[in-house]
């Protein structure tokens, strides 16, 4: 007989259905006083039409899930991004465009009629007057911070230029990086010039005006998903992933079918300085890939320390073109590395893996972004799970002072997404809140959990039901109230 299928295939067996402003049911313990803002998260939710499925996991509609704790109660609304392709698709009631992981369906001149999907899936960013759903192939979409209604695609007051006037398409990438000292938000962007790429650089406002912006050319066509903000620094890892372009202009194939690992290459670390956008230095890593980091800062001596989820081979891009069918077989395991480095001569000090336990989405608290830090959170896998068939099903806290990892285990069939930190309102930032949306296979039921985050090994303080399932998704983020 076949084996049956993960717990967790059920979240994305049918699209998230989506719900207007919701009073959520506290199911176990209370919502802590001092909680108080709103949790925005982001993510594929729509993974087929016309019963056809998406060609990888990040081809999926995006829909936006917020979470409002406020002094009268807490509530609960998610709604899809009504991107043009979006309401193209849902009018002809199938799939029209193609996107990271897959072709335009039909005959080969439908990818040079219709551009790429942007999907909207990947992340979010609140600004003080709406908050942008973001997805790294082309610009944002604005929407309601209230009701989550689409605005349109936005570009950042008209700032988001580079020279050429507001096309409408530049890139903006899902991970922008904010200081909380200064408000400032860092962001970057990719684009073909020739038969390079060309990073483009932003320095934006606390609103998301754009005050700098400066491009750099890398060679070939690499893949670049995230960054970090290390003080006065950002840097870049860029991966020896490169895209065969001519198959994807002629449409024989996708950006993710056209990608190839390319370990002779390294990893290439590229260093910029903050406030002018320039390049400070290069230096070759031997070759291994990430798609997050968790964090960056200024250290004592004058170097740079950041540290990331690495991976030793780009398996896990075939590992997340299996989650839309329900089923994955190939295992990919990233592992907590640290790159110590001197920021002006790109000389590496260290570069090693401090956690070796499988896990993915590290993150720290917001008020740490790009300042020195202790604790690195994440999402792990339980020892002893089947890397090649679960998705991660437990929450971790690493302690850079101690090594130690402390871990919340959810217990069978559970599935976190993505910790977020957010601070307690009343406690000046020295106590945080981790939340975390669980989908449920034993029940088919999604749920908010509430942990203390300096004791995630307890109980959760607060568990919230949630009136519908929310599709396993990619990022968020804290707003506070």
């Amino acid at each position: 007989m076949p084996e049956p299928p993960p717990k967790w295939s059920r979240c994305v067996a049918t699209p998230g259905e989506a719900f207007p402003e919701t009073p959520l049911e506290v199911r176990s313990g209370s919502v802590p006083p001092g909680l108080r803002g709103t949790l925005f998260r982001n993510g594929a939710a729509r993974l087929e039409r016309g019963g056809i499925r998406v060609g990888h996991w990040f081809d999926g509609d995006g829909a936006v899930l917020a979470v409002h704790f406020r002094s009268d109660g807490t509530s609960a609304v998610y709604r899809y991004v009504r991107t043009r392709e979006f309401q193209a698709e849902g009018d002809a009631g199938r799939l029209l465009y193609g996107g990271y992981g897959m072709t335009a369906p039909g005959p080969i001149w439908n990818q040079w009629r219709r551009p790429l999907k942007n999907a909207a899936n990947t992340s979010v960013l609140a600004l003080p007057d709406r908050l942008l759903a973001l997805w790294e192939g082309g610009p944002p979409h604005a929407l309601d911070l209230k009701t989550l209604d689409t605005l349109g695609l936005d570009d950042l007051d008209g700032t988001l230029t580079f020279g050429d006037g507001a096309t409408g398409g530049t890139a903006y990438s899902a991970h922008p990086k904010r200081d909380p000292q200064t408000g400032e938000i860092f962001n970057f962007g990719l684009s073909m010039r020739g038969r390079d790429t060309i990073l483009r650089l932003f320095r934006s406002d606390a609103g998301g005006r754009v005050l700098a912006h400066a491009e750099h050319r890398l060679e070939g066509a690499p893949l670049i998903h995230d960054f970090v903000l290390a003080g006065p620094w950002l840097v870049f890892l860029v991966p020896p992933v490169r895209i065969r372009l001519l198959p994807v202009m002629l449409g024989v194939t996708s950006f993710s079918g056209a990608m190839r690992w390319r370990p002779e290459l390294g990893t290439q670390v590229v260093v910029v300085e903050r406030a002018s956008l320039s390049l400070s230095a290069r230096v070759e890593l031997p070759a291994g890939f990430q798609w997050h980091f968790g964090n960056g800062a200024a250290a004592d001596g004058g170097w740079v320390v950041l540290d990331h989820a690495r991976y030793d081979d780009f398996a896990v891009n075939r590992l997340l073109s299996e989650v839309p069918g329900g089923r994955i077989e190939t295992p990919a395991r990233a592992t907590l590395w640290r790159l110590t480095l001197d920021p002006k001569t790109g000389q590496v000090h260290e570069h090693a893996e401090v956690c070796g336990r499988s896990l993915e989405f590290p993150v720290v608290a917001p008020g740490r972004s790009g300042h020195p830090w202790t604790q690195t959170y994440c999402a792990l896998h339980r020892a002893g799970t089947d890397l090649g068939t679960e998705l991660f099903n437990a929450i971790g806290c690493f302690d850079h002072t101690t090594a130690r990892l402390t871990e919340a285990d959810l217990g069978d069939g559970r599935y976190p997404s993505e910790p977020i930190l957010a601070p307690d309102a009343g406690a000046d930032g020295e106590r945080h809140w981790l939340l975390t949306l669980i989908y449920d296979g034993n029940a088919h039921a999604s749920e908010l959990w509430v942990f203390d985050a300096d004791a995630i090994d307890d109980d959760p303080v607060c568990v919230l039901g949630l009136p519908k399932v929310i599709p396993l998704g990619f990022h968020g983020c804290w707003s506070p109230a």
